[in-house]
């Protein structure tokens, strides 16, 4: 501090918020996706966050963007040569060799484009929705995934009339964690009006937990889950801490809703570990030899930014109709390689190779 105030004094200035960065980037030490990634970086939340900030920040995105520019660029070489030099060498270029070439170059296009959901979901943090019965353990098991109260409990039912949201970090996965009102008929008006919310939110789920305290309640919320939601569900029998059977009970639970069952207790956190693995492995489809969640490798360089999804989208059209022109021969190869060029520059400006106004 004492050599800050005296630089300050000799008439230094301290640095603006990002400069460093915005110098980097205009001295080409960084691009702008790796500037993008410092961003994301600052306001990573999760561990996952954090990791798939530092893969962008490493460049593993650009590496991967600038291999399909040269994909690109190298269809385009082969169209050049093969309209300037047609007669030279071993004479013209095969269609097949460019029809395959576009075909692979499309398909590494669309590879990186189905990273974005998963991306989202990392930033986000994907939405687990605890669903069910009133007194049926939902609100314990929300605090005891936490390891804090967040929840009220009680044994009245219809004590949880809003939906509470929390974000989880896990090693693969953050996950938005949301407790919401028991799903019952009911006159009350507040009461009808948090289940409202309740399914509102069970249609944006990408994973619901069904939960009950016994196999009878477990069937009967499974079909009242299903119509409200297209997300994967998982079956938890709570209360396994008061069970003389816990397996007999799993066992027969599990043909009854025609999958597995996981149960769990909230009480003595018996099954939550595996619970929360299970979540993971689930929504990110990896599953270490141990049988917990793994990691997903963050080698894939998921696009992290709607303006990355913008951008791919719109390189992946004009190669799909460079590709769908060169198939139907319906305009010359010079005009048709407009597509590819435009490509380029879409890639171009993504990374921050070129300037725009």
């Amino acid at each position: 501090m004492t050599v800050l105030a005296a630089c300050l004094r000799a008439g230094a200035r301290q640095a603006g918020p990002g400069e460093f960065t915005r110098r980097a980037l205009l001295n080409g030490r960084i691009d702008l996706l790796q500037a993008e990634a410092i961003q994301d970086l600052v306001d990573a939340r999760t561990s996952a966050m954090s990791r798939v900030a530092v893969a962008q920040l490493d460049g593993g995105l650009s590496r991967r963007l600038l291999a399909l520019r040269s994909e690109i660029i190298q269809l385009e070489v082969l169209l050049a040569y093969d309209i300037d030099f047609p007669e030279e060498d071993d004479g013209p270029i095969a269609p097949a060799r460019i029809a395959g070439a576009v075909v692979a170059v499309r398909e590494s296009l669309e590879k990186l484009l189905a990273t974005a959901p998963r991306a989202a979901m990392v930033r986000d943090g994907a939405l687990v929705v605890i669903a069910g019965p009133p007194n049926a353990g939902k609100s314990s098991l929300f605090n005891a995934l936490l390891g804090e109260s967040r929840a009220l409990v009680t044994e009245i039912p219809g004590t949880t009339r809003d939906a509470i949201e929390a974000l989880l970090d896990t090693p693969g996965m953050p996950i938005r964690l949301v407790d919401t009102a028991g799903l019952r008929e009911t006159a009350d008006v507040v009461e009808r009006l948090g289940i409202e919310v309740s399914e509102k939110y069970l249609a944006q789920a990408q994973m619901v937990l069904a939960c009950a305290e016994d196999v009878v309640g477990l069937v009967t919320t499974m079909e009242r889950v299903r119509p409200l939601t297209s997300a994967p569900i998982v079956a938890v029998l709570t209360k396994a801490d008061s069970r003389a059977n816990l397996l007999g009970d799993v066992a027969l639970a599990g043909p009854a809703v025609g999958g597995v069952v996981m149960a769990v207790s909230a009480e003595n956190g018996t099954g939550l570990r595996a619970l929360i693995a299970d979540i993971v492995a689930r929504l990110t489809g990896v599953r270490s030899e141990r049988g917990d969640a793994g990691t997903a490798d963050e080698g894939t360089a998921p696009l992290t930014r709607e303006r990355h999804h913008i951008a791919l989208t719109q390189a992946l059209e004009e190669v799909r109709e460079f590709e769908r022109a060169w198939r139907e021969d319906e305009v010359p190869a010079t005009i048709a390689a407009v597509h590819l060029r435009s490509a380029v520059h879409v890639l171009d400006e993504l990374v921050g190779s070129v300037s725009v106004d």
